[in-house]
């Protein structure tokens, strides 16, 4: 995202989004595209250096955002970024549900404890972040959990990862019927392959698997959270949107 220019957008400016996870990867992009956009964003992560670097850097360049230390997993932390968030605005108009982590491992090494911690960050974090921050819409509002394409295919080891993102695709149509009558929309965005490392290290063929022709960025994510969040788009409620090149819908058989 380039920070050299912030040009607000129509439907943004002066709106306060919540990001979750916000410091590193997919959620820096989309803090980053809010805060150009011309929204406060609140970067909600347990990495203070990075989210702190992150919120200088856009107030330097212009822009609105704070950074608020939260885990997703503690209720009691996503209590005090709620608290901290409408100190100073006491309207929360977006939040975008992306922390999560994950545990890959043989299916029968998996343990209680690590099964029970991609749950409570990956899903149940949503669900409490979501059911605190919808308190505060008051005029409407948008939520967008970011999901993955691993809720819809699998491979082997990845069944605490594939199940809190499964888990996210029904508490968005779920939450869309509950949250209907405050007028706040409730999408979900499946991402396929979304690289956040160094793009120039990515090969040929890792590009010439996806139909599109190349590897997802960071970027392509935000923009759909834009359009999501957008106040014009209050019709699309309760879906969820693949975007991962075309990668899903790929037949591929062995020779």
């Amino acid at each position: 995202m380039d920070m050299e220019r912030l040009d607000s957008q129509d439907g943004f400016k002066g709106r306060t989004v919540i990001v979750t996870g916000a410091s590193n990867g997919i959620g820096r992009s989309v803090a980053m595209a809010f805060a150009a956009a011309g929204a406060r964003a609140v970067i909600a992560d347990t990495d203070e250096p990075a989210g702190e670097e992150l919120a200088r850097s856009l107030t330097g360049a212009g822009a609105s955002a704070t950074f608020i230390r939260t885990d997703v997993s503690d209720p009691d932390s996503i209590r005090r970024m709620i608290a901290e968030t409408v100190s100073d605005n006491p309207r929360i108009d977006m939040l975008i549900n992306n922390a999560g982590i994950s545990v890959f491992k043989p299916f029968h090494e998996l343990g209680v404890d690590e099964w029970d911690n991609v749950l409570n960050t990956n899903l149940r974090g949503a669900f409490l972040c979501s059911r605190e921050a919808s308190l505060h819409m008051s005029d409407g509002g948008a939520i967008v959990n970011i999901a993955s394409t691993r809720a819809l295919m699998s491979e082997a080891g990845s069944e605490a990862y594939a199940a809190s993102k499964g888990g996210l695709l029904a508490l968005t149509h779920a939450m869309a019927v509950s949250l209907s009558g405050k007028k706040i929309t409730v999408n979900a965005i499946s991402p396929g392959w979304i690289h956040t490392g160094d793009y120039e290290r990515l090969r040929d063929i890792d590009h010439s698997q996806h139909p599109c022709g190349r590897v997802g960025k960071p970027d392509d994510i935000a923009r759909a959270c834009l359009f999501l969040c957008h106040p014009d788009n209050d019709f699309i409620t309760g879906e969820q949107l693949v975007i991962d090149g075309g990668m899903t819908r790929r037949m591929i058989y062995g020779e």
